[in-house]
């Protein structure tokens, strides 16, 4: 891992996980590869997760999947602080050239989740441009070599769809906002997607949460900058502010059309 200084029990969670896939797949196994905060220099202890992508040649059968649910869940119970801070997941080489909503099905482990087969949402359209641009490669062939290039409005796309598919929903359902963690990572992710949606590029959350602040201006700067410092500080809740940022910038990703449209 050269993206960063990280700690050593990372690197340890991290090359289990290598160690463990190489053994189940055998020559299944293509590569594995770090992405997220680990490959943007953004990683941050108590906060961040440990981000991975385990690309495999074509789909795996029941077996290797079972075994592989067997591995997390022996890691899941270990005793390293970040059993339960992994979010991976398994993607023939295949289905990990370009997204397609027709075929985003593929094993995954959540944070604090067990290992199962997940739904990939438009999201991952913005995971592979980080894998493509910025991924660390822990075994396997360089990852832009297993990606096309994702452009701008690619970028776009997926952030709105983000936006449509799994932030919308929870302005009528805000259950998980009810999480001053949570909520701290909504604000972020907003300020990611505004970002995003405006320049057409990805930055790093606290990147992307400087820039909003200077565009949004008043009445979220101090929302923002309570979310960056989460936990640290006093946080008072902010349910109801959260639900006005989330609507604020799905308001704004709705009016966006066309590249470089001002907000």
């Amino acid at each position: 891992m050269e993206a960063q200084h990280t700690p050593s029990s990372i690197d340890a969670q991290v090359q289990a996980i290598l160690s463990g896939a190489q053994a189940v797949l055998g020559k299944a196994f293509v590569g594995m590869y770090l992405t997220g905060s680990l490959a943007t220099g953004s990683f941050k202890p108590g906060r961040s997760d440990i981000d991975f992508v385990v690309v495999t040649d074509g789909e795996l059968d029941p077996d290797q999947i079972d075994a592989l649910a067997a591995m997390h869940g022996r890691l899941a119970s270990g005793s390293s602080e970040w059993s339960l801070g992994l979010d991976g997941s398994y993607i023939p080489q295949q289905a990990l050239r370009r997204y397609d909503p027709a075929h985003t099905r593929h094993p995954t482990i959540g944070v604090g989740s067990e290992f199962a087969i997940g739904q990939h949402g438009p999201d991952w359209i913005v995971q592979r441009y980080i894998l493509h641009e910025q991924g660390l490669a822990l075994a396997g062939p360089p990852p832009k070599s297993l990606i096309d290039p994702v452009g701008p409005d690619d970028l776009r796309r997926g952030v709105q769809g983000t936006l449509e598919e799994w932030w919308a929903p929870q302005l009528d359902d805000p259950h998980r906002l009810q999480s001053r963690e949570y909520q701290a990572y909504a604000v972020l992710t907003m300020c990611r997607g505004l970002y995003t949606l405006h320049h057409g590029l990805i930055a790093s959350k606290p990147v992307a949460a400087r820039w909003a602040q200077q565009v949004l201006g008043e009445p979220w700067t101090g929302l923002i900058e309570r979310a960056l410092a989460w936990p640290d500080g006093w946080q008072p809740d902010a349910f109801e502010d959260t639900l006005s940022l989330i609507r604020e910038t799905i308001e704004r990703a709705r009016k966006i059309e066309a590249p470089n449209t001002d907000f």
